[in-house]
């Protein structure tokens, strides 16, 4: 979806629309980092304490290892492709390593580190697909390290005094980037299967469980590695399937001679399979121009180097390569606001002062200019039924998504009904758009003023649209499909207010900001 500032036209705050907003400060690339981080300290505290029994020179050694290769390869084959290095995705890889394989000063052992720390760098460029590599890197460097012979990665992660910093961190992570329910598969067929084997050997269910949650790397791996958007299909139902399947492997025990079960070759399956159900590596954008919506709000045309697959309502990530960082990363994400028939690719922006180093990109791209588009996901994509109605409601630029919907003609033989959440009647972006679309569109302005000529307006009332408010512009909501969009900390309370005015279905835009 765009990322916005919307204006307050949505009830109070709620605490996930609070945690929202907080975490939206962080791209899902810091935020992985610097909650491995805490987990990289908290081990060594547990070192320190006796729970763990590595030694805390060996720790370090092997912390430095994984960092310093990872980092430094990554660099060198990054000059050699000609490409800009991702040096905070390069200490994941080196974190997620750390982990993986056991802190020892034993040769042999070090020699695998440092060759699965440079595979996975490796991995990023040699296979990759159009810029976007396939296989989780950290996986796929543990997994060739295993086959030389020269180290198994243990997944020492899985010790239970870690669990009480892991399972706050995990969740963390997951409810950043939205895949709780995706991770609750993989962790219910995971630890069922290992369950149920540790009974045919003789243990108790309840020590089953706890034995497969605490010893067996399940929370580490849903969290950090199987959740990692790059290398997940577009689709929820699609991403589901695939948890199950990454769930079984993960569990099933299974020996193929030089190939055994393990948690790396499980994941390895499952992004060969994402891979083959999306968009398939990254695609290059041709800047073609842009145009002011109002304002506050650009809207930026690309074409693309190949046709781009997506159901309107999609988002499409951005890299946006800067030299002076934000601290929010380079890359975003953006609703894509044209129809799948257009050659064109087309984004509207929020770009009102404070901008971000990443918007400043957009804004200095001349006409020839390119940048890359690293995959195409979401789920905010109409029901397949036309007969059933619908209620749109966007917050500022969250208008975005809809008017991909619009120009697809989607709506066209639908019952549906949009409600516009704007600051003023200048705020309201792709007024013609809408005018033209033939749908009804409610725009209710926090200022009171009169909506563009051709649009409704909604009653203003409050300044803020609570449930009793939402019922009145549409007294049958209850029967209606209902999808949001706005900003993170807009979206949670106007999802509250929906669910609380009767609505029975309620779609939100929602992205994990990587």
């Amino acid at each position: 979806m765009s990322t916005v500032e919307t204006p307050s036209a949505g009830p109070a705050p709620t605490i996930a629309g609070r945690l929202d907003t907080v975490l939206g400060r962080f791209t899902m690339y810091r935020l992985i980092l610097l909650v491995l981080a805490g987990l990289v300290a908290y081990s060594l505290l547990l070192d320190v304490l006796g729970w763990l029994t590595f030694g805390v020179p060996e720790m370090l050694a092997h912390l430095a290892l994984c960092l310093f290769l990872t980092y430094a390869s990554n660099r060198g084959l990054a000059a050699l492709f000609r490409v800009r290095p991702h040096s905070e995705s390069s200490l994941i890889t080196g974190l997620l390593l750390y982990f993986l394989f056991w802190p020892t000063f034993q040769a042999m052992d070090v020699a695998g580190v440092a060759l699965a720390c440079v595979l996975a760098s490796a991995s990023k460029y040699a296979l990759a697909w159009r810029g976007r590599h396939v296989f989780n890197p950290a996986a796929l460097g543990a997994f060739v390290t295993g086959l030389t012979g020269l180290n198994i990665a243990t997944w020492w992660a899985a010790t239970p005094a870690m669990l009480w910093l892991l399972v706050p961190g995990v969740l963390l992570v997951l409810y950043r980037t939205r895949k709780l329910l995706m991770a609750s598969v993989f962790t219910v067929v995971s630890t069922s299967i290992i369950t149920l084997e540790l009974l045919r050997a003789g243990m108790g269910a309840g020590m089953g469980v706890w034995q497969a949650l605490a010893q067996r790397p399940v929370l580490f791996f849903v969290g950090f590695m199987l959740s990692e958007p790059l290398t997940l299909p577009p689709r929820r139902w699609q991403q589901l399937s695939l948890a199950a399947l990454v769930g079984v492997l993960f569990a099933v025990p299974y020996n193929f001679g030089f190939i055994a079960n393990s948690p790396e070759a499980a994941l390895l399956v499952g992004n060969l399979a994402a891979f083959l159900l999306g968009q398939r590596g990254g695609v290059k954008l041709r800047f073609a121009s842009s145009r002011p919506l109002t304002s506050s709000t650009t809207e930026f045309s690309f074409t693309p180097s190949h046709p781009v697959r997506f159901l309107p309502g999609q988002y499409m990530e951005l890299d946006l390569p800067h030299a002076k960082t934000d601290g929010k990363g380079r890359r975003r994400v953006f609703s894509l606001a044209g129809s799948p028939r257009e050659r064109l690719v087309k984004f509207g922006v929020r770009t009102a002062e404070p901008l971000s180093a990443a918007k400043n990109v957009l804004l200095g791209l001349q006409p020839g200019d390119e940048l890359t588009a690293t995959s195409v996901g979401g789920d905010f994509v109409l029901s397949r039924d036309p007969n059933r109605p619908v209620l749109l409601v966007a917050a500022g630029i969250g208008i975005t998504p809809f008017l991909s919907h619009v120009a697809s003609g989607a709506l066209e033989e639908r019952d549906a009904v949009l409600v516009l959440l704007a600051r003023s009647a200048d705020d309201v972006a792709y007024a013609d758009e809408l005018r033209a679309s033939g749908v009804r569109v409610l725009v209710r302005t926090a200022d009171g003023s009169e909506p563009p000529s051709g649009l409704d307006a909604a009653p203003a009332g409050t300044s803020r649209l609570d449930a009793d408010a939402l019922k009145a512009l549409v007294p049958d909501i209850a029967g209606r499909d209902v999808y949001v969009s706005g900003s993170p900390a807009s979206v949670a309370s106007l999802r509250r207010a929906a669910r609380q005015a009767g609505a029975r279905r309620v779609h939100v835009d929602s992205y994990s900001g990587y």
